[in-house]
């Protein structure tokens, strides 16, 4: 029966994942390489991630630098950028592509903590949707007599400390990202 937890925290685990990811999306007043992780450039024909192209770093809090792989690429490259949401203006010196990035507003940075709020609120009711998936198949074995009630009800009451601890996990990133949106 503990795979049925087992199972369970593994698709928790999955969604706090899937939560730092889309975080890593949001723009920041910082720098951040990850803010590129969903750009595809046309490479060849291909439409390939931009990490998969060129070196992504980030030397200063506000400055992020673009180094291709292929020069040839540097204009497919900023032509990505430009058409992207994140608003940056791209520049290039034949060789590198460098991205100043601007401080936030701070009507942005309200718009983001919304955001960030909406996707914390989304993995909550996914962990609490995997709880009750959980209890279902609790339920179902208790009906089909692989499980006493006092077993059913033990591991009812570990599913919901389990989910205690993921919603309590979402709250910590979720303020993380508050206090680096709000950061001036």
């Amino acid at each position: 029966m503990h795979s049925v937890i087992g199972s369970c925290e593994e698709r928790m685990k999955k969604t706090i994942a899937s939560l730092k990811d889309g975080y890593a999306a949001l723009r920041t007043g910082r720098a951040s390489a990850a803010l590129f992780d969903k750009i595809k450039v046309d490479y060849y024909g291909e439409k390939t991630p931009l990490n998969q192209t060129a070196t992504i770093s980030a030397p200063e809090a506000r400055l992020i630098v673009i180094q291709p792989w292929d020069k040839s690429q540097i204009g497919e490259i900023e032509k990505a950028i430009h058409s992207s949401e994140l608003s940056l203006n791209p520049s290039n010196d034949g060789k590198v592509i460098r991205i100043a990035i601007p401080p936030l507003t701070e009507e942005r940075r309200k718009e983001l903590v919304k955001q960030a709020k909406s996707q914390a609120e989304q993995s909550r009711v996914a962990v609490r949707n995997i709880r009750r998936d959980g209890n279902e198949e609790l339920k179902k074995f208790l009906k089909e007599k692989e499980l006493t009630e006092d077993e059913e009800s033990k591991n009812s009451e570990e599913l919901q400390k389990l989910t205690d601890s993921y919603i309590k996990q979402i709250e910590t990133v979720l303020e993380e990202k508050e206090s680096e949106i709000m950061e001036v």
